[in-house]
This record gives C-alpha cells, structure tokens and sequence, in this order.
C-alpha cells in the first residue's frame, strides 16, 4: 500500500485541558512510537496521559543468566523512568504474560476501566491490522493484540451501560472518548511535528537499557534509527521530524454544534 502524504493533516492543537490514555503492549512500545508527541500535548497543551502498559515485559531478553522475575522488575523501573522525561507520572501495569498475549475480554475489560476511570479525551494505541511493515519487519502478536483490545475498549465497551456491569458496581460509569489514535499503522491520516519534542524523545527510550543496551550501543543503535526514521517522516511531510496516526474522531457532531452556538 502506498501512502500519499500530500493528503496527510497536521495534528491540530487543542485549547482546553484534556487528558490522554495512551497504551502498548510492552515497556519501551510507547518510546519507539509516541514519545514525541506525548511531550508535545503534554508540554503545549497542557495535556495529562496515563501509560497503560499491558504485558509484564518478562519476554523481553535471551539472556540465559537473566531470570524473568528479574527482567519484570527492571522494565517497570526502565519504564517509569522513561515516562518521567515527557512529563508522565500515571503509569499502569497490568502485568499480562509477555509474548502470548491474547485479545481476551478480560483484558478489554482493564483498559475499559482505566478509560472510564480517567474519562480519556483521547485514547492512543497500536494498530492491530499492521501485521508487515516495510517488508522488513513483522508486527508483534502482543502489539495486535493489546490494540485490538484497546480499540474495543475504547468503542464500544467504555460508553455502553450494558457491557461489563461489574465496572459500574466497582463506580466506573460509561465514558464516551473523542478521539481514538492507532500508532504503527499502514494507513496514516495524520501526522504530528516532533521537531521541538524529538530529543525528549530520546532520552526517554535510552532510558531502556535492559532493551536497546546504553553508551555507544544506544547512540549507534536505536538512538540513530529512531532518530533517522522519524527525520525520514518528517522530510514526507514537510517537518524536521514527524510521528504518524491514523485518526478516528468520535466528537465531529458535537463540535460542530459547539462551532454553530459559536456563530
């Protein structure tokens, strides 16, 4: 599939507070794809964001003198710390097995709970169609898996009464959120300018180092292909350095009341 990024929109700014629920299926996901425009909304529009981190992250090295307990632990330490560079502190860990992770409903049910609890403007996630990238790189299961959950999380769990009325015992009441942003997508609508965020950006995923390694490891490893990749997405569409979503607006009738009590 090719895109044509002459049609791609710039993310616009919003001007009132709002808050963000942004989830992925492994500590370091969010660094490699959304980091940058975490900071953005957060640094500029005053944004709050809860990271939603689905797996436990035990899956995430071959080192055979490195338990799983072990690596569990420092992932969440990594992650925490990775969050804090952007300005987020709300950081989840629902703790699923990493490297089998399934769809289930009961892990819709936890990413609806956190969406009602929050009541989420936006909620970002990873696209579960991408299945090949670029003919180089096939997509995880656990990032299929934890974006379909979250998709239907966010429609229609969040906002029916009906579906998982255990939550409305627990005090979680139905939310309805306006946008849904799908991150590693094949099909982009929108682009966002990381230009001013990009080295936020980097800092947050060096703060992986149970992943990607740190020193000159990092600066001629991950640090140098996100940073090229996300400068290659820039050039696309005009900017030093972009990130891409593909967009669903869920609020469109309501603003555009709001836009003709405005007249």
């Amino acid at each position: 599939m090719t895109i044509d990024y002459s049609n791609l929109q710039a993310i616009p700014p919003r001007d009132e507070p709002y808050h963000i629920v942004v989830t992925a299926a492994h500590h370091d996901d969010i660094e490699f794809g959304v980091a940058g425009s975490v900071a953005r909304w957060i640094q500029e529009e005053g944004a709050t964001v809860t990271y939603v981190i689905v797996t436990d992250g035990g899956a995430g090295s071959n080192d055979p003198d490195l338990t799983r307990a072990a690596l569990v632990v420092m992932r969440r330490e990594e992650q925490i710390e990775a969050a804090a560079v952007v300005g987020v502190s709300d950081v989840r860990f629902l703790g699923y097995p990493d490297g089998s992770l399934q769809a289930t409903l009961e892990l819709r049910r936890d990413v609806t709970r956190i969406i009602r609890e929050t009541k989420a403007y936006r909620v970002v996630c990873q696209d579960p169609t991408t299945v090949f990238v670029q003919g180089s790189y096939i997509n995880h299961p656990d990032h299929r898996a934890a974006g379909e959950a979250s998709v239907y999380a966010a429609f229609p769990s969040a906002e029916t009464r009906p579906i998982f009325p255990e939550l409305l015992a627990e005090g979680f009441q139905p939310h309805k959120i306006g946008e849904l942003y799908l991150n590693l997508t094949r099909q982009p609508t929108h682009y966002h300018d990381i230009s001013a965020t990009i080295d936020l950006k980097l800092a947050a995923l060096g703060a992986h180092v149970s992943q990607i390694g740190a020193g000159e490891d990092f600066e001629n490893g991950a640090k140098k292909w996100v940073r090229q990749s996300n400068r290659d997405g820039g050039k696309m569409v005009g900017v030093e350095y972009a990130e891409y979503f593909q967009v669903l607006k869920f609020d469109v009738e309501r603003q555009s009341l709001h836009d003709e009590e405005s007249q």
